[in-house]
């Protein structure tokens, strides 16, 4: 049983390094660090998103704080957003384990259109001291080529 779980952790840690770019040490007498990784939106790669989150090597659940940053770094079209789930609750396009207990960190894109902004969510599918975690972002269609202008045309 103890082989098992060390294997399941190990793969669950193994899945959180997936495109880091920085690792964090929070000191000398802890085993927690902050992961920093990038990621491209799959159906919008005109999008990269910077995720940080904790990791704690030697425990069986990672701290479910985390924070996301995401901007436009490429081409966006109105073909991409045909794409997407448009729908309020948006579509899930990233998710990884922080435990055993079935915790994952996920982010969501959303897209705003009365703003014409997505925004992704990135948050804990479990409750920590109180609340769930979350941290929001967002990247302005305004300037793509997937912007419509709504304005009125006006009449002579």
């Amino acid at each position: 049983m103890k082989k098992w779980l060390l294997i399941v952790t190990a793969l669950g840690l193994a899945a959180c390094s997936d495109k880091e770019v920085a690792d964090v040490s929070l000191g000398l007498f802890t085993t927690k660090d902050i992961k920093i990784q990038t990621f491209n939106d799959p159906k919008i790669p005109g999008v990269t998103c910077h995720i940080s989150h904790v990791e704690a090597n030697l425990d069986f659940a990672d701290p479910s704080d985390m924070s996301i940053a995401c901007r436009q770094t490429g081409e966006i079209t109105a073909a991409m957003l045909q794409g997407i789930d448009l729908s309020k609750n948006g579509e899930v396009i990233f998710s990884t384990s922080k435990s055993v207990l079935f915790k994952h960190l996920k982010i969501r894109r959303i897209l705003d259109s009365s703003s014409q902004t997505l925004l992704y969510l990135s948050y804990s599918t479990k409750e920590s001291t109180g609340s769930y975690k979350h941290s929001l972002t967002s990247v302005p269609l305004w300037g793509t080529a997937a912007w419509q202008d709504k304005t009125p045309a006006k009449t002579p």
